[in-house]
């Protein structure tokens, strides 16, 4: 019988209703951890839950007070906390120009000082599983666009970019104590928040077929589609797990080799 990689962890996963984190949360019950869904409703972006053995915390990242409460639910009830996953984001598909102060420090706030906030929490309780010599391990969400950019994203961009730096800053701090840090950086992955890219009026659909969209951007990767929330789990998993103790301070990025090439497609 082959073990399970992440048998007797405990994670959190914000954004854990979504179309991403829940594959993540999925993919760790199958492994053998006891999970922790992080979301702002049972449902998620996907509109609708379906019982998986994960356990619902209701959460705003963006709240103090709310990851304080969340962490110390943990602490109660596991005593330690070996994953956590910073799924959590939003997406506002605007330039600079077209994007209002409110959307500029919401887009900061969900997709950067959520991280801060739900990893400062986190780290009493990850050093608590360090001390056993554990491997424990923080898992931000990064993207491709803070390497290169998509028009009319401007401050998703700079959120990811944001995002990148700090990923590795809490490497070099926390390596010692036996936290590992890394950031996945997706490129298109098919999730509630593409669908709403190809169907919106900033660098998505513009009143374009959106099949003809869907195809261009299938063709312009080098293997000639988008990922699935399954391929990002994947790496997670593997991030999380032991198999991974020399790993940390990475920006993965993992985008069907879209941005290998010289050439990129204009949306």
């Amino acid at each position: 019988m082959l073990m399970k990689m992440l048998s007797g962890k405990i994670a959190l996963v914000t954004g854990g209703r979504g179309g991403i984190g829940r594959a993540i949360v999925n993919r760790f019950l199958k492994e053998g951890a006891t999970v922790y869904a992080a979301d702002l409703t049972p449902e998620g972006s996907l509109d609708s839950h379906k019982e998986n053995g994960s356990i619902f915390i209701k959460l705003d990242v963006t709240s103090e007070k709310e990851v304080s409460t969340a962490l110390s639910k943990i602490e109660k009830e596991e005593g330690k906390l070996d994953i956590l996953v910073n799924a959590a984001g939003i997406e506002i598909e605007k330039t600079i120009e077209q994007t209002s102060l409110e959307e500029w420090n919401l887009s900061f706030a969900v997709n950067v000082t959520g991280t801060f906030l739900t990893s400062k929490h986190s780290l009493p309780l990850m050093r608590k599983a360090a001390k056993n010599k554990v491997s424990t391990s923080i898992i931000n969400f990064g993207s491709y666009d803070g390497f290169i950019a998509d028009p009319g994203l401007a401050a998703y961009c700079a959120t990811k970019g944001a995002v990148h730096a700090l990923t590795r800053a809490m490497a070099c701090d926390h390596g010692p104590e036996g936290i590992r840090v890394n950031a996945v950086c997706p490129g298109y992955v098919d999730t509630p928040m593409l669908q709403s890219f190809f169907n919106g009026e900033g660098s998505g659909g513009q009143g374009q077929n959106i099949e003809k969209l869907k195809e261009a951007v299938r063709d312009v990767h080098v293997i000639k589609t988008y990922g699935t929330p399954d391929d990002i789990a994947n790496l997670v998993n593997w991030l999380a797990s032991d198999e991974a103790r020399y790993a940390s301070g990475q920006l993965w990025i993992l985008d069907g080799g879209l941005s290998a090439q010289v050439q990129q497609m204009k949306l």
